[in-house]
C-alpha cells in the first residue's frame, strides 16, 4: 500500500513537488498556507488541507517539508501543535528545505526517540522543474530509510544524490551552492567590468560561451539580461542565497575551515539585499554591483 504524505509549505517549489505526488497516485495531505493559490489548486487535484503540521502528521506516514530554513523547520517540529507532538513509531520526515546540518542531526536525534526517522533532501533547480518533476536531490539518511524514502522522491526528482548518514544532505547542498552562488558573484562583477573597460557585453557572453569559463549558471543569467533586459533567469531569491552562504560559513567556521570565498560571495549577496534589491533574485547581483559603482550596463 502507497504510504500517505503530508506536505508543510506548497509554495514555489512545493506546490510542484505535492502535484507529482498527487499524480503519481499518492494520498497527499497538505497543511494550510498563506497563499491560498497553490493549496486551492492541490485540493482541487484531490489533496486533502490540515491547519496545523499536527494534524498533517496525524494524517500520514511520511511528512514533507519544503520551507525557508532552520528556523521554519525547527518551527514546525517543535511549535505548538507541531510535528513531534503527533510523531510516533513508523512515520518519516523528509526535510527538503536547506537548513543547517547541526539542526537536522539534533531534529533526527529527537524524532528518533519516538520512533520517528529523519531525511534531510534539500534540492537543487528551480519551481519549474519542481512542476516538471525533474529536481536534484541530495540526501542524508539511515541508508534503510534511504530505500524506503526513494520512490517517493523519484516523484518529483529526476536525479536522487545519497550521501550518506543524517546531516550530508545538508553539508552537500550547502557546499553546492558556494559554487553556484560563487559564479554569480563572478558574472555580476565581470559584466559591470565589461561595461566599465568598453568590452561589448554580447561579444564578451560569446567568449565564454565557447570556453571553459561557461557555466550553466552563466547561461541562466547572462542571456536574458542581454536580450530582454531580464535579471530572473535564476529564479532564486538573494534572501535565501544570503540565507545559505550564511549556514555555509558557520558551518565551516565550526570545524573550523581556513577560506576566502564564503565570507566573499555571503557578502556580495548582503551588498545587493541593502542596495535596494531586497526583494531581488540572483541576477540582481548584476544590478547591484553596477549601481554600486556608478555603471550603466549598455546593451547592444
Amino acid at each position: 500500500m502507497a504510504k500517505k504524505i503530508g506536505f508543510v509549505g506548497v509554495g514555489l517549489m512545493g506546490h510542484g513537488m505535492a502535484k507529482n505526488l498527487l499524480q503519481h497516485g499518492y494520498e497527499v495531505t497538505v497543511m494550510a498556507h498563506k497563499n491560498r493559490g497553490p493549496v486551492e489548486d492541490l485540493v482541487v487535484k484531490g489533496a486533502k488541507e490540515q491547519s496545523s503540521p499536527r494534524g498533517v502528521t496525524e494524517q500520514s506516514d511520511v511528512v514533507i517539508l519544503c520551507v525557508t530554513g532552520a528556523p521554519q523547520v525547527e518551527q514546525v517540529v517543535y511549535g505548538k501543535n507541531g510535528i513531534l507532538e503527533a510523531a510516533g513509531a513508523g512515520l518519516s520526515v523528509l526535510d527538503c528545505s536547506t537548513s543547517e546540518p547541526a539542526m537536522c542531526e539534533r531534529v533526527a536525534k529527537d524524532l528518533a526517540d519516538k520512533g520517528a526517522s529523519y531525511v534531510d533532501a534539500p534540492l537543487a533547480r528551480s519551481p519549474a522543474e519542481a512542476e516538471a518533476g525533474k529536481l536534484n536531490s541530495m540526501v542524508g539518511a539511515d541508508e534503510a530509510i534511504f530505500g524506503e524514502i526513494r520512490p517517493i522522491l523519484e516523484t518529483f526528482c529526476e536525479n536522487i544524490f545519497y550521501m550518506g548518514p543524517v546531516g550530508s544532505g545538508a553539508r552537500t547542498k550547502l557546499i553546492y551552492n558556494l559554487i553556484t552562488m560563487g559564479h554569480a558573484a563572478l558574472i555580476a562583477e565581470a559584466l559591470c567590468a565589461c561595461a566599465a573597460t568598453g568590452v561589448d557585453l554580447n561579444r564578451f557572453a560569446k567568449v565564454v560561451g565557447g570556453g571553459g569559463a561557461n557555466s550553466g549558471i552563466f547561461q541562466l543569467i547572462v542571456p536574458k539580461i542581454l536580450e530582454q533586459n531580464d535579471y530572473s533567469g535564476l529564479k532564486f531569491s538573494l534572501a535565501n542565497a544570503a540565507k545559505d552562504l550564511r549556514y555555509y560559513n558557520r558551518m565551516v567556521s565550526d570545524i573550523p575551515l581556513s577560506g576566502a570565498m564564503g565570507p566573499a560571495v555571503q557578502n556580495s549577496l548582503v551588498q545587493a539585499l541593502n542596495g535596494g534589491f531586497s526583494d531581488g533574485l540572483v541576477g540582481d547581483m548584476v544590478a547591484a554591483h553596477c549601481k554600486l559603482n556608478g555603471v550603466a550596463l549598455k546593451k547592444s
